[in-house]
């Protein structure tokens, strides 16, 4: 593996109660983090193509162990999203070569399927900085039901020179939906968006 891991994290959520109704079943939803050295900190480097390729490295990792923490085959898992939080000695960019170009196909392969976009989120900041992942349907992107988010933290990540990356999946939509729109038995899952 081409990413220098210092430190995975898996968090699970699991909702038994929302608004005062019981949920059932829980929804719920887990994240893989992994906490890597950033190979570029402190310098402007023009080609990226390293942190692209530890970008495909860490999807086929990050979902696997997110998928595993939730116990399902990977095609139950209903949303997905991805975020990267660079330390101060990092750029924006560096979270973007890891997120974008590779780390998506890995994560859908895991998933059997994902015709949407996987939502994102990436930041700068110190250790403690929350990453917060955007969630959405792994098919259609106007199921409404399946907007959501899920924040997680690490006390000691990222230092200045590294990069906390994360892919989450869940196994539903938001407890009790109720804001209208295409519902997961409707989607088509053509064109990613409906």
């Amino acid at each position: 593996m081409k990413a220098k891991i210092r430190k995975l994290a898996t968090f699970v959520e699991e909702t038994h109660e929302e608004g005062g109704r019981a949920v059932d079943p829980p929804t719920r939803r887990a994240a893989a983090v992994a906490v890597i050295e950033n190979p570029f900190a402190g310098r402007y480097v023009e080609d990226l193509a390293e942190l692209i390729e530890i970008g495909e490295e860490l999807g086929c990792l990050l979902a696997a162990k997110a998928i595993a923490a939730l116990g399902i085959p990977g095609e139950r898992a209903e949303s997905y999203g991805k975020a990267a939080a660079v330390g101060e000695n990092g750029e924006l960019e560096h979270a973007a070569a890891i997120l974008h170009p590779k780390l998506g196909a890995p994560v859908r392969k895991a998933l059997t399927k994902g015709a949407a976009l996987i939502p994102s989120s990436k930041k700068r900041g110190g250790p403690g900085v929350a990453l917060d992942i955007p969630l959405g349907h792994k098919d259609a992107a106007f199921v409404r039901s399946h907007f959501d988010g899920m924040e997680v933290r690490l006390s000691d990540a990222p230092r200045a020179n590294e990069i906390m990356v994360a892919v989450a999946v869940t196994d539903s939509g938001r407890p009790h939906p109720r804001v209208g729109g295409l519902t997961k038995d409707e989607i088509k899952g053509v064109d990613g968006l409906r």
